[in-house]
């Protein structure tokens, strides 16, 4: 984990992490967009997993933002395990299509 030092800190640090991997996936999808018929199929369906995941990284975060003072260290425990999961899929799907 990175440091903590406050609530808004780590927010702030999440949410541009959020938003930083929302635009490497659109570009991802760009290149889902002009890949071949079989390949968009696969790539698709890797892409769709991912924006699960983004989602669900996103949903943890909300509710962390939303937390009490005193409990949002806690918290981060669950963010970044939806962090973590998320950058693999995203470097495993990335590799593959050789971007």
């Amino acid at each position: 984990m990175f440091g903590k030092s406050s609530k808004a800190d780590y927010e702030a640090t999440a949410e541009a992490r959020l938003q930083k991997l929302g635009a490497q996936l659109d570009e991802l999808q760009a290149k889902v967009d002009v890949a071949k018929a079989d390949a968009k199929v696969k790539y698709q369906g890797q892409l769709d997993a991912l924006r699960a995941q983004q989602t669900e990284a996103k949903a943890k975060f909300d509710a962390l933002k939303g937390s009490a003072e005193n409990a949002w260290e806690e918290m981060t425990t669950g963010v970044e395990s939806a962090w973590q999961e998320l950058t693999v899929a995203f470097d495993k799907a990335k590799s593959e299509l050789d971007v």
